[in-house]
């Protein structure tokens, strides 16, 4: 397995230079990792302080690990932080973190570029989140014996680590000093297989951060003269199907105004969007004379990027896209926190926060756009409802809140960091 796990870490960086003469994301990619060791020692230099180390492999893995990389910058002061991405989608969204001292790209996985960067880094402790098992880092890791943990881990019975052939990736989970997993689930199946490491509960660290993010909640004047008093649905995320399912309604429902934010945001997919919505505009068009807007305007496309935590505080009911894909929904949590309705397509089993919030009674997920009419206009006509169903969903978040604190008492009773 060793053999092929090489084969694919040789050629992973070669497709990804092919790809990128087509797609901006694979450029970005490769174009990020040239001479990267040397950037990141050049960078670290002039740095006196011990490292705390986070890897995440995106954009959605970073909000799961900020509340504890914050969480120890606060507590740990005299540590520099270090964060890295593998995906463009992370880095070029957060490269410019105040959170951290240092965000780069991880080096693609070989033993001479894990080797090289442990020892340029030579981190006090490695913190990787959700995802992420590459095989020379963790190995050289828990050569060094350098504190690894995983937070936020969620694991299923259909992944290697469970398989009878997948005794190579078992093994990397023996380099974890410990696991924080999300469910009793994850925990079960680590046990199954003999992982004795230290296994946690300790839940979500993002309803934490959603926490957090709605109570540093700050106005958007734009937004507040768009919605007025109308009753608003605010759909986050979506992908085409999703503005298909949407869009029926939107066409014969001008009272209600909507907030449409693209998981995509290039012109094509905004094109798309302006033709699918009745009386729609563009955000960034909008800004320049809101306040001389005709009154028949009833969609606001969103076409920037960080805005969307923040919508759904002036949100009727919300609407999470992704559902109506092979991959599943966004994130849910960032809605349910303002204690409001949330709808989103069929396909969210995987995503336990969903599953849960379903379950509370939070969250309604919808077949097609004729059950999401039935449902919408029962939401919308219904204050009682929706008043009962939003508050399901805040009390939701709530509940589940406090999984950062547990992973940082645990790395201050281990002593694995020196105050």
């Amino acid at each position: 397995m060793l053999f092929l796990y090489r084969i694919f870490i040789g050629i992973y960086p070669i497709a990804a230079w092919i790809l990128g003469f087509v797609n901006p994301k694979a450029k970005q990619w490769h174009t990020g990792r040239k001479q990267i060791l040397t950037q990141i020692a050049a960078a670290l230099a002039s740095n006196t302080k011990p490292i705390i180390w986070m890897h995440c492999a995106s954009l959605g893995e970073f909000e799961q690990g900020r509340p504890v990389l914050e969480g120890l910058q606060k507590q740990y002061p005299n540590y520099s932080i270090l964060l890295t991405f593998f995906s463009p989608s992370g880095y070029e969204v957060h490269k410019n973190y105040a959170g951290a001292d240092y965000v780069f790209y991880l080096p693609m996985d070989s033993a001479g570029n894990a080797s090289e960067f442990l020892n340029i880094t030579k981190p006090s402790i490695a913190i990787f989140v959700k995802y992420e098992f590459w095989h020379y880092y963790l190995t050289q890791l828990k050569k060094l014996q350098i504190p690894t943990l995983l937070i936020a881990g969620i694991f299923r019975k259909d992944q290697l680590f469970f398989k009878w052939y997948g005794s190579f990736y078992k093994k990397l989970l023996s380099c974890f000093t410990a696991f924080f997993v999300q469910d009793k689930s994850s925990q079960s199946l680590l046990h199954s297989i003999e992982i004795n490491n230290e296994v946690y509960i300790g839940g979500d660290t993002r309803f934490d951060r959603v926490i957090e993010i709605a109570a540093a909640f700050i106005p958007i004047e734009p937004i507040a003269h768009f919605c007025k008093n109308s009753l608003v649905l605010v759909a986050g995320s979506t992908w085409f199907q999703d503005d298909e399912t949407i869009a029926h309604f939107e066409k014969t429902n001008p009272n209600i105004k909507f907030i449409i934010a693209p998981h995509d945001i290039t012109n094509q997919r905004l094109q798309n969007c302006l033709g699918l919505y009745k009386n729609a505009v563009l955000f960034s068009d909008y800004v320049k004379g809101f306040n001389t807007a005709p009154q028949n305007l009833n969609t606001l496309i969103i076409d920037n990027v960080g805005m969307l935590s923040k919508l759904y505080h002036y949100a009727t009911v919300t609407f999470i896209g992704g559902g109506f894909g092979a991959d599943g929904i966004h994130n849910c949590l960032e809605a349910a926190v303002h204690y409001k309705p949330v709808l989103f397509g069929p396909v969210f089993d995987k995503y336990i926060e969903a599953a849960g919030l379903v379950d509370a009674g939070g969250a309604i997920s919808i077949e097609d756009a004729l059950d999401f009419e039935g449902v919408a206009n029962t939401l919308f006509s219904n204050e009682a409802d929706r008043i009962k169903m939003g508050q399901h969903a805040g009390d939701f978040v709530h509940a589940h809140k406090g999984a950062t604190t547990k992973i940082v008492n645990y790395i201050q009773e281990k002593r694995l960091l020196t105050s």
